[in-house]
């Protein structure tokens, strides 16, 4: 803002930013080319962060990001800043920020797994992969950088007459119409801040306030794949593994007994050395809770039955039950429940069921349902994880420019 002599004040016109919004998955965020943005914005630090801030409409008193891009829920407060790759054998660099609806606060600690479906589809359509990687009809193989959590992730995009294909008969559970199937690799998944099983082992006694359970702990499994994830049996909580939304959501003491649980299994984890801290990194780690199958109906109306699942999982996202499953924690529960001994392989029978469907593993959750697969073996006493797999669908919902004032 400036002012004239007669000190009425003049306001900047505002800036226009190509942008893209994409949907990926269950989510959909604001995709940008690194090179389109601000000279200031192209660096990470403040001026990037406040015009994500801005784009996305926070921080947002009412909750409702009516003044800006975002939905307001977490899946929907979401941005993709991608750039053409000079790392050796990849070709696009990826790089996820989820941004806090209430605070000022945008979260660069993990990856957006539903949005990696759709990372392949933008690098394509915006001349980031190189055209002698693209047939004219068939399957583009795209090798993508995650530099949030410096990892491997291969899409594989279909194309059609040269064309990024969006429209299909694939149906994924918590997206409303059908698209074209998207599969999604994520190599060596277990997360790049540590070992796979921080603790060493596979389920531990979770130390927690007594006013949360009397006993003061609870088991859990604390896993870095895909996105650091702590997993508790919903029974230990008094859940059944099978609640939607609001059964959650609408419960304060709930949300804060969640919270509580996500900081303290932040610090055991060695993510953070104070539960304290955990106000400074909302998106990671997860917290789940999982169940043995049973019979519910999902949010959309839709009965699930336990013979066709697993397992049951529910899963919380920057202080929310998700109202599907983040991509990242699916890559969680395909490589927990593909080891022995886990909370996730326990509540999922162990591996019988799993040996049967050949390492895949299928969950409920409160839009429906997702198949997931993951190769485990031991080395040396110590499990690894070559890869998960799982299937998703991306498509373009507005492209052009986003504007947003001048700071």
């Amino acid at each position: 803002m400036t002012t004239t002599t007669d000190q009425k004040p003049v306001f900047a016109p505002q800036i226009k930013v190509p942008a893209t919004y994409m949907r990926g998955g269950t989510s959909k965020g604001v995709f940008f080319n690194l090179t389109d943005l601000p000279a200031d914005a192209q660096v990470a630090g403040s001026a990037r962060d406040n015009l994500l801030l801005r784009v996305i409409g926070s921080p947002d008193p009412y909750g409702k990001h009516t003044d800006g891009m975002g939905g307001a829920t977490s899946s929907t407060s979401k941005t993709v800043i991608l750039a053409k790759s000079d790392k050796a054998d990849h070709d696009v660099d990826y790089l996820f920020g989820q941004v806090a609806i209430d605070r000022p606060f945008v979260d660069w600690s993990g990856n957006c797994g539903n949005l990696t479906a759709a990372v392949g589809s933008f690098a394509i359509s915006n001349g980031l992969v190189d055209s002698s990687r693209i047939p004219h009809n068939g399957i583009a193989v795209v090798r993508i950088w995650q530099k949030n959590i410096q990892k491997t992730i291969i899409a594989h995009v279909p194309i059609t007459n040269g064309e990024v294909q969006e429209t299909g008969d694939f149906e994924l559970d918590g997206v409303t119409f059908p698209a074209a199937e998207v599969q999604v690799e994520f190599l060596d998944p277990a997360d790049g801040e540590g070992a796979m099983f921080p603790t060493g082992n596979l389920i531990d006694d979770l130390a927690v306030p007594t006013d949360i359970v009397a006993s003061g702990t609870l088991q859990a499994t604390m896993i870095n794949a895909g996105i650091p994830t702590v997993f508790i049996n919903a029974s230990e909580l008094g859940y059944t593994g099978a609640e939607l939304q609001e059964a959650i959501n609408g419960d304060a003491k709930a949300l804060a007994m969640f919270e509580t649980i996500r900081a303290y299994g932040a610090v055991q984890m060695g993510l953070i050395k104070h539960i304290d801290e955990a106000a400074t990194r909302q998106h990671t780690p997860k917290v789940a809770i999982v169940a043995a199958p049973i019979d519910y109906t999902s949010s959309s109306g839709k009965a699930i039955a336990k013979t066709d699942i697993d397992l049951n999982v529910r899963a919380l996202s920057m202080g929310k039950l998700h109202h599907a499953m983040m991509g990242t924690a699916a890559v969680a529960i395909g490589t927990a429940a593909a080891i022995p001994g886990t909370l996730v392989s326990l509540a999922a029978g162990e591996g019988t069921r799993q040996a049967v469907n050949k390492g895949f593993v299928t969950f409920g959750h409160p839009s429906g349902t997702l198949k997931v697969g993951a190769e485990a073996s031991q080395v040396d006493g110590q499990w690894q994880v070559n890869k998960a797999v799982m299937s998703r669908s991306a498509r373009v919902l507005m492209e052009g420019w986003v504007r947003v004032p001048k700071p």
